[in-house]
């Protein structure tokens, strides 16, 4: 049966999360002064941070923490790493993260002409666990906004991937049907995993080639792979 609907996730799929996080941590590390407070390198902060940021992620994902603890816990952990023990400093940088970040526009190769082939052929749509007011800002920023028919967010759902609970919302609310439609994401676990467990064909966009077990529909390196699966 051929596809109707497909679903991307956003972050680390579309939107370059990584070099978009750099880029405005960077500027908070010489905003803050903390190469002056005990900070070693900007490079040896991202390092901590991006480790930390995605295990919180995890616990965040699994309610096991609230959005809140996620936002400044993790610039908190991150700072203790540099003996710098300061939740209001933790909490100030996590603030302005999250005012700053959503303004960087650096997307995955390919993902404007991507977007652009398959919007005439199929209805597209986002689901992201990512924060509601963050992912709007991110899609317009990056001009990605007039791709997507509907941007499905664990908070406007009330679930998170892999919870089949948000894909069969996002069915619902987009009146598709799990045969017909197609998951494109990052997360083996979230997004493929996720969609597989409701009868979702995938596509696992695995840059890295990071090795697996998983029987999966499709997988690729680089979203130009898209155009010869769809």
């Amino acid at each position: 049966m051929p596809y109707e609907t497909i679903f991307f996730d956003l972050d680390h799929t579309l939107w370059d999360f990584e070099k978009n996080s750099s880029e405005a941590l960077s500027e908070l590390i010489a905003k803050f002064n903390l190469l002056q407070k005990g900070v070693s390198s900007v490079d040896s902060f991202l390092k901590e941070y991006f480790i930390i940021n995605l295990r919180l992620w995890e616990d965040y994902r699994k309610n096991i923490i609230s959005k809140e603890s996620l936002r400044y816990d993790r610039f908190h952990q991150a700072l203790k790493k540099f003996e710098i023990d300061d939740f209001e400093l933790a909490k100030a940088i996590g603030n302005e993260y999250v005012a700053i970040a959503p303004y960087k526009t650096n997307l995955f190769p390919y993902s404007i002409e991507v977007l652009k082939y398959l919007k005439n052929k199929y209805m597209l749509h986002i689901i992201t666990n990512g924060f509601e007011e963050v992912q709007h800002l991110k899609l317009r920023n990056s001009e990605l906004t007039p791709y997507f028919s509907e941007v499905i967010t664990s908070e406007r759902s009330g679930f998170k991937k892999p919870d089949e609970r948000m894909f069969l919302f996002s069915l619902d609310l987009t009146r598709a049907n799990a045969e017909t439609s197609l998951m494109i994401g990052d997360s083996l676990e979230a997004d493929i995993i996720g969609a597989k467990n409701i009868g979702m064909h995938q596509v696992y966009f695995n840059p890295e080639g990071i090795p697996h077990e998983e029987d999966l529909t499709h997988e690729i390196r680089s979203l130009n792979e898209l155009m010869t699966i769809l």
